[in-house]
């Protein structure tokens, strides 16, 4: 399956460990007999991606919107310097969250581009500014962190919150979704069943984690070293920001307890 309808993927330069490929700017264009588009992430300040962002958006009627899904650098960076270029506004969720923000957009908030609807949806977990956006004639979710087309996404504590992820995914499987596109990866053509596998991967590591503290209080390193032992080394850091936010959310549940050592080592164990 091709990209809906007058949606257009423009892939940022910034590929890394984190970003996959890169982050995936996207340009929507208005209706059949409108004129205008809107930006989806116009990515980090790299000035070719912008220009570029910039000349598609006039060939298609001018700039209307630049939509941020959340504040982290490579979503939001350019986001001041394409405004400079086109005219558009900055439009996101926070300005806690994206200071270059001219309005900030409610929950369940429809504007239209032209004669199609967009609907933005809080969506927190990854951070707590994060919006999806749902272009409804197309039954397409422009996803941001909220899931990747390859692999999963970090929560990475005290911007991201499991519990609230966990919501957010399963808000979204209430929806008739026909495409997922997110902020890094490919896009996603079987949307229930990547949600589906995403709530059960984080239900399996939340089982792992519990059965890594059974034998007694242990660190968070030692619980990566052994949850994540098939995974790259490089990628550990980030593990244990993803296993810290599990202990929280089990803390908050009373399943779990933490305690320091006399050289203030912090140790997990069952509560």
């Amino acid at each position: 399956m091709g990209l809906p309808n007058g949606v257009e993927l423009i892939l940022a330069p910034n590929p890394s460990l984190l970003t996959g490929p890169g982050t995936n700017t996207y340009l929507i264009a208005a209706g059949e007999g409108h004129g205008g588009c809107v930006v989806i992430d116009p990515g980090p300040e790299d000035a070719g991606h912008l220009t570029k962002i910039a000349e598609m958006a006039e060939a298609r009627g001018g700039l209307n919107a630049i939509l941020i899904t959340h504040g982290h650098p490579d979503h939001v960076e350019g986001a001041a310097r394409l405004r400079e270029l086109t005219g558009a506004p900055v439009l996101a969720w926070s300005r806690a969250g994206s200071p270059q923000a001219d309005a900030l957009l409610a929950d369940e908030q429809v504007f239209l581009i032209g004669g199609r609807q967009v609907r933005a949806l809080h969506t927190p977990g990854h951070r707590f500014d994060h919006l999806c956006f749902l272009l409804e004639d197309a039954g397409a979710l422009f996803a941001g962190d909220l899931v990747a087309g390859v692999g999963t996404v970090v929560i990475a504590p005290p911007e991201g919150d499991l519990a609230e992820y966990m919501a957010s995914l399963r808000r979204l499987l209430a929806l008739e979704l026909r495409v997922i596109l997110p902020a890094h990866g490919p896009q996603i053509d079987e949307p229930r069943t990547l949600l589906e596998q995403y709530i059960a991967h984080r239900n399996e590591r939340e089982a792992q984690v519990l059965a890594g503290l059974a034998a007694g209080p242990v660190t968070v390193d030692a619980l990566v070293a052994s949850i994540y032992a098939d995974v790259d080394p490089r990628l550990h850091p980030m593990a244990a920001l993803s296993l810290t936010a599990h202990l929280l959310k089990l803390e908050r549940e009373g399943r779990v307890a933490r305690e320091a050592d006399a050289t203030g080592t912090e140790r997990w164990r069952l509560a």
